[in-house]
């Protein structure tokens, strides 16, 4: 019988470090001869990926915005995420759900509501075996964005609405002690590389 395979995700504020980790986390999988795979929200696929490009730059009303994440996000279950799973690969995914929550409620003040029914109606018996939440005050956050790359719309907002969805993201970790491992990534690179191989090796 087929081993099924675990659902990572990797959530937190922009400039928090998720990718460096994932790129780890892949390494420490690898060598212990698991077969994995590295994906992302919004996209992972092609039409997620187009999505992604509207969603990351275009300018729109905040449920629309919110109706298109999950659009990708359903596409991205079945023709990535679950598939894998099935094959008993392990898929580690920058951001899913749990994001929109944070940036779409937190920040954009969409119902909290109305992500619960799309979530209940994309992915209601689908959740993921461990989220990894790279937690780093606002303003780290904000300073490391300006360093890294061009902004796209979500990372030109306000302080105001980060510390909004960090708030969301701390809740949802309270309220998913089971799923959620909440990672202080406002420390050294080496302790946070020892936070994160911790929380992963305690789901092998």
């Amino acid at each position: 019988m087929k081993v099924k395979g675990k659902f990572i995700t990797f959530e937190g504020v922009d400039g928090a470090g998720k990718s460096t980790h994932i790129d780890e986390v892949i390494s420490l999988l690898t060598s212990k001869n698991i077969k994995v795979i590295k994906t992302r929200e919004p996209g992972g696929t092609k039409l997620g990926e187009k999505l992604r490009d509207m969603l990351l730059h275009d300018e729109m009303d905040p449920e629309t915005e919110t109706l298109l994440m999950f659009a990708a996000r359903r596409q991205h279950i079945a023709e990535i995420i679950k598939p894998a799973l099935d094959e008993g690969l392990f898929v580690l995914s920058d951001r899913f759900t749990d994001a929109t929550y944070a940036y779409q409620y937190g920040g954009k003040h969409v119902a909290y509501s109305k992500i619960e029914i799309l979530e209940s109606w994309v992915h209601s018996d689908f959740k993921a075996d461990l989220t990894l939440l790279f937690d780093l005050p606002v303003e780290i956050s904000i300073e490391r964005l300006k360093k890294n790359r061009a902004p796209d719309k979500f990372e030109k907002e306000s302080e105001a609405f980060f510390n909004r969805l960090r708030n969301v993201y701390l809740n949802l970790a309270r309220q998913h002690p089971n799923r959620y491992r909440v990672i202080n990534a406002n420390q050294a690179i080496e302790l946070v590389s020892h936070d994160v191989i911790e929380a992963v090796e305690s789901i092998l």
